[in-house]
């Protein structure tokens, strides 16, 4: 089954977004999409690297995501606010990482792969990691829920039920960066933060629990990665964008039955 190329593409966008949904309603509640871009941003560099020192390619993009959140949290508070930093550090990141790519004279890089991705040319290594790096998301995710609900309502409230509020805000930031790591292949670093705040918000109008969120945005995601590979089939498109599409939709789609609703 795993011969067919069509059958891998859509088994690595029913993992991205088996694993990014859940963990993009903590992203839309907690207000962190713009850090979810950065971190991603970020990524590219983590690939020059990887090439330019011959070192295995999801290491590397883990570093330079986990690097990101460091930085981001160690600049945050410091004469700027969030937003300019974040903004600052994921142009920054990205600008730097292309250069890097551009100097390395003797790599052959399909460069739009990494920025938009090539869902279509997943291997089966590629589906191992995928699912692998979805597997360990979706149990810290179950692991830590109530912990990060709660930090997510009120820190006060955490730290009085003997929560730790920064060691749950670092267990996210690294399960962040593994989706990012694992998400390069599919959608590519400019639109993984699409995939984890799109079916977030898509499914927010629609539901009354935040564990009815996170199941709504794991099938707002599932739709997202089978219609756009199908759009992309059919009508010859570039696939990551054509699953961003087709979440742009569905959220317009349950934000107007939200309206009608209320």
């Amino acid at each position: 089954m795993l011969d067919s190329f069509l059958i891998r593409a859509a088994l690595a966008g029913l993992g991205v977004a088996l694993a990014a949904a859940p963990l993009g309603c903590f992203v839309v509640w907690r207000r962190m999409a713009y850090f979810g871009e950065a971190t991603a941003h970020a990524a590219i560099l983590g690939v020059a690297l990887a090439l330019g020192l011959s070192l295995p390619l999801l290491p590397m993009v883990l570093i330079a995501a986990l690097g990101m959140a460091a930085l981001t949290a160690t600049l945050t508070g410091r004469g700027h606010a969030v937003d300019t930093v974040l903004g600052v550090l994921a142009h920054s990141a990205l600008a730097l990482g292309l250069v890097c790519v551009a100097l390395l004279a003797d790599v052959r890089l399909d460069l739009m792969a990494f920025l938009f991705g090539d869902i279509l040319a997943v291997t089966r290594t590629d589906l191992a990691v995928i699912w692998g790096g979805a597997a360990l998301v979706l149990g810290l995710t179950w692991w830590r829920w109530s912990a990060l609900l709660t930090v997510t309502l009120n820190p006060d409230l955490a730290r009085a039920a003997g929560l730790n509020p920064k060691r749950e805000e670092a267990g996210l930031i690294v399960a962040l960066a593994l989706v990012i790591a694992v998400a390069i292949k599919v959608v590519g670093v400019l639109l993984i933060g699409a995939l984890l705040v799109i079916p977030a918000a898509a499914a927010r109008p629609i539901v009354r629990s935040p564990e009815g969120m996170a199941i709504g945005a794991v099938v707002v995601g599932a739709v997202s990665a089978l219609g756009g590979l199908w759009a992309a089939w059919w009508f010859d498109t570039p696939t990551g964008p054509s699953i961003v599409c087709v979440a742009a939709a569905s959220f317009l789609l349950t934000t107007a039955v939200g309206t009608f609703r209320r």
